[in-house]
């Protein structure tokens, strides 16, 4: 179907009369974020977003493109392992304690403007939390619930490879509607397709109108656009298996000197999923309350059992980092745990590049040395 820009309003009111809580991009504090939203009005129309190594610069748009972005800092995981959480609290009582946990009823969410690549992210999520023997209830209640609006990239950034890594820039599954956005020819509308029954109800309240193969055409070439404009590419043949027989690769070691351990491109990955727990108590000792937040292996504690730090030095862990993403993640999970997105190239204070150093120890491939 073909749904005119001013559609969008009526997408917003869709998902609010189904009790939806609509999350999506905006603009905040310099970057495009995501956050609640109320109507297409909070939506960054106009905006785009300049991309590099250690660089995102917000810009102006000669158009009035809604998606005109790539992805920013924020991803959805935010939103289904928030970063963080109270598990339980526990009051004393005369006769002991008593342990509540919080039951408060919460809206489904809506996500709105969610990339090919983050939907391949929020897939590598689903295995990590929903497969297996041990299951998140938390991440199965907000996942299950979920409504995603996927948009299809009219444009790359300087940091995306998803092409690489086969994960977009085109929705192929995994959402309920997939929007691509056209502007030309003074016509501003969205080709909108449905990948769920509950998405294809929806459509047909949105009052657009079958899509011309000249409407389809013009979509397809707009998601062209996005495949030659890849600011980065990846070799991915072959990469698990030069990664293990690299381990002592001397890259390792100059990537170090440049690493701050910052855990940036933990905090932005789409797929990182670790995280700690602790416990903390009232000051009058009358409360307890147990919390899950993000972690990062690039943490010095983040590694510590008794007795010390399995990786004690930068190098390391960089090390742990890069190939648990690349290559050990097919053991556990049977996929790449990178889907390209490029955010952790971005906000990394000193532009380390993931593309970069694969490459490097891909030229000076050092298999004797082990």
């Amino acid at each position: 179907m073909v749904v005119v820009a001013e559609g969008l309003d009526r997408l917003f009111e869709a998902l609010r009369r189904r009790e939806f809580t609509v999350v999506g991009p905006t603009v905040r504090d310099g970057a495009i974020v995501y956050d609640e939203l109320e109507s297409a009005a909070d939506l960054p129309t106009g905006w785009t977003d300049e991309q590099d190594g250690g660089h995102y610069r917000l810009e102006r748009r000669d158009d009035e493109a809604v998606f005109g972005y790539v992805v920013g800092p924020h991803s959805w995981k935010r939103y289904l392992h928030p970063p963080f959480l109270r598990l339980w609290r526990a009051e004393k009582r005369d006769d002991g304690f008593q342990v509540a946990r919080d039951e408060a009823p919460r809206k489904p969410y809506a996500f709105l403007g969610v990339r090919s690549c983050e939907l391949h992210a929020i897939a590598i999520q689903d295995r990590v939390f929903l497969e297996g023997e041990h299951v998140d209830p938390i991440y199965r209640e907000r996942r299950e619930n979920a409504f995603i609006v996927a948009v299809n990239c009219g444009q790359a950034g300087g940091t995306c490879f998803c092409v690489s890594m086969n994960t977009g820039p085109k929705a192929s599954q995994g959402f309920d509607l997939a929007l691509t956005e056209v502007l030309e020819d003074g016509r501003h509308y969205f080709v909108v397709e449905s990948g769920s029954d509950r998405g294809a109800e929806l459509l047909a309240e949105l009052g657009g109108s079958e899509a011309t193969e000249v409407e389809l055409t013009a979509a397809e070439v707009a998601v062209k656009n996005a495949v030659g404009q890849m600011g980065r590419s990846l070799e991915t043949e072959g990469l698990k298996e030069l990664l293990y027989r690299n381990y002592e690769h001397p890259r390792w070691d100059q990537v170090a000197e440049r690493c701050l351990a910052c855990t940036n491109c933990t905090m932005v990955c789409p797929t990182c999923f670790c995280s700690s727990v602790e416990d903390v108590s009232d000051l009058d000792g009358e409360g307890a309350e147990r919390w899950r937040t993000w972690d990062s292996c690039f943490s010095g504690e983040f590694s510590y059992i008794h007795g010390g730090n399995v990786r004690q030095t930068v190098k390391s862990r960089y090390r742990q980092w890069m190939t648990h993403k690349l290559a050990t993640w097919y053991d556990q999970f049977g996929s790449s745990g990178c889907v390209g997105c490029g955010r952790c190239i971005t906000w990394c204070p000193v532009a380390i590049d993931i593309t970069e150093e694969a490459a490097a120890i891909r030229l000076d491939d050092r298999p004797s040395e082990q």
